[in-house]
């Protein structure tokens, strides 16, 4: 039998099964009005579109089930009223522990009926800067202030002042800060190796940027026809990608990590892709941990599947640029990689500009287009604004351009080199010390602390005692500092290498002592599996924030939430 012969017989067979399902139907159907099968069909249907908007959202199924069954439980009497009990006591104790207030100080809830004097203005900023216990001039803190250098201090401060009522929204009036910002812009393209179609914009920080380009594929997605873009990421990506996902009705992937290096798991990411998915993303690197996503591998991925790479180098972009001319080279993670599509870093940071200044880059202006908001019909003229905010503070564009023209290619490399060897250099002393463990192979500024011995909360609880103020990370509990110019002063790392080396000592002579204070509590909150309760806590603190009411004994909550004054 041909070919031809064999498809004729297919063909016939095919239609005998088609006849056959055409008749089981019709038999069904027999009996039913037309309404009744108008009304089936409808109901069919809509309970197929219910399945489907059910099925496919930003929560998983799984996610959305506990978070359900939790719901449930809460609303049990006995136990609703215990969990909310021991809710209120952490808000109270949060509140007690923020209103630090010197003595003789209160809140200013209203306008002064007559406007002080500049001198006076000047002696109550005065009180205001002295509230904070927390010496970080001297090298205490874990990132947060990455110069604070006197001189450059008083540069910004100069330039911000004459640029201060300058706004970027009105390019024909302030033509300078235009031509400042897209210097700016220019320069970082250059410094990760974009070629003559590389672009981008300065934003307000980290979060800005990383949220302007899962906005630009977010859009991208929909033009090719994708509905329900998807953020493939590491778990130990910022917490700004959630945001994005949040804010832009796309869901986040959450890849695991190798429990060795901490990097991404590249096979992990390779099987999560899928027609959804819209964008890849590495860190470089990456904050929990300081570890380098292999940013080469997963661009593979991209140019395969023909999707866009963002590199998340928010941290420590401004440093690894500079790493090989400070003799620490790392593999390529830039624009020279084939397949990396954008990049977020932060001239707030080892930029050293003031904060509140940012760059999110494009290998192409076709994705840059993506991130543009253009209102055509508004009454009020042609709206077009690069990022989420319209009017923006020229002083900080001016400040940062200042700031990258002061320090120069030798400024910044020189400051690399004093970092990097810091940062290895406490990353080896800590290594010999009994009892703990780094976390990965840190190659830049951040060195992770772990123990399989001890709660390592209980070393934040003494390295805070000691004047030191480190980051707290979970999942899996940890510890960590973010070196930073004020570290690489004479005696800092040494002071902080002796300090943990004596705290973990003390520790050691009782390992399984019970964790207390702030450490206890951030082990607990770990520890709660309704994620709900965390986020509870977690808006009371930013409400706290926000309060201007002195805390008091009496009960401020009412169904978990305080009331409002």
């Amino acid at each position: 039998m041909d070919f031809g012969s064999a498809m004729e017989v297919y063909k016939e067979i095919l239609l005998v099964y088609l006849d056959d399902s055409r008749r089981f139907v019709n038999t069904q159907c027999q009996g039913l009005e037309p309404w009744q099968i108008i009304a089936v069909t409808m109901g069919f249907t809509l309970l197929a579109v219910w399945l489907r908007g059910f099925l496919f959202q930003q929560d998983s199924l799984k996610s959305r089930i506990k978070k359900q069954i939790f719901k449930i439980i809460r609303k049990i009497p006995f136990i609703g009223a215990t969990i909310q009990a021991q809710l209120n006591k952490a808000l109270d104790d949060m509140a007690s522990s923020l209103f630090t207030l010197k003595d003789g100080m209160s809140y200013t809830c209203a306008l002064p009926v007559q406007g002080l004097l500049q001198s006076e203005v000047l002696e109550e900023l005065k009180q205001y800067s002295a509230m904070g216990e927390v010496q970080w001039e001297q090298g205490r803190v874990s990132g947060a202030v990455y110069s604070g250098d006197e001189t450059l201090t008083k540069l910004l401060v100069k330039v911000y002042g004459d640029f201060a009522w300058s706004n970027p929204l009105h390019p024909d009036i302030f033509p300078g800060v235009r031509k400042m910002e897209a210097e700016v812009v220019r320069m970082a393209c250059t410094l990760f190796h974009g070629g003559p179609q590389s672009c981008g914009t300065v934003t307000s920080g980290g979060t800005e940027s990383i949220l302007m380009a899962c906005k630009a594929y977010r859009d991208l997605a929909r033009e090719r026809g994708i509905k329900h873009p998807e953020i493939l990421a590491p778990i130990s990506v910022h917490a700004a990608f959630d945001k994005a996902a949040h804010y832009f009705g796309m869901k986040i992937i959450h890849i695991p990590l190798n429990p060795t290096t901490m990097q991404v798991d590249v096979k992990a990411m390779r099987s999560a892709i899928s027609k959804n998915t819209a964008m890849l993303v590495c860190s470089a690197p990456q904050f929990p941990h300081g570890a380098m996503d292999p940013v080469q591998e997963v661009a593979k991925l991209a140019v395969r599947y023909n999707i866009p790479f963002h590199v998340d180098a928010c941290l420590g972009g401004f440093l690894i640029v500079f790493m090989e001319k400070a003799n620490y080279p790392l593999a390529p993670f830039d624009f020279r990689v084939k397949g990396v599509t954008s990049i977020s870093a932060d001239t707030h940071k080892y930029g050293f500009a003031p904060k509140g200044s940012s760059v999110v880059l494009y290998s192409d202006k076709s994705y840059r287009h993506y991130q543009f908001f253009v209102a055509p019909d508004w009454q009020g003229g042609i709206y077009a604004s690069p990022s989420i905010a319209g009017s923006r503070p020229g002083g900080i564009i001016a400040a940062c351009w200042a700031t990258m023209m002061h320090m120069g290619e030798k400024g910044y490399v020189e400051a690399t080199r004093k970092i990097i060897k810091t940062a290895r250099f406490i990353e080896a002393e800590v290594r010999k010390v009994d009892g703990l463990f780094v976390f990965g192979k840190p190659e830049v500024s951040v060195v992770a602390l772990g123990s399989k011995i001890f709660d390592i909360y209980r070393l934040s609880n003494a390295l805070t005692s000691r004047g030191w103020n480190l980051n707290t990370l979970q999942f899996p509990s940890s510890i960590h500092i973010c070196i930073t110019l004020l570290h690489t002063k004479p005696g800092v790392a040494d002071r902080f290498v002796k300090d943990v080396r004596e705290s973990t000592a003390v520790i050691m002579k009782n390992p399984k002592e019970k964790t207390t204070g702030m450490g206890a509590i951030y082990g607990m909150a770990q520890s709660i599996p309704d994620r709900s309760m965390v986020t509870e806590i977690s808006q009371g603190f930013l409400d706290c924030l926000y309060s201007t009411d002195l805390p008091s004994t009496e009960n401020k909550h009412m169904n978990g939430t305080s009331k409002t004054h």
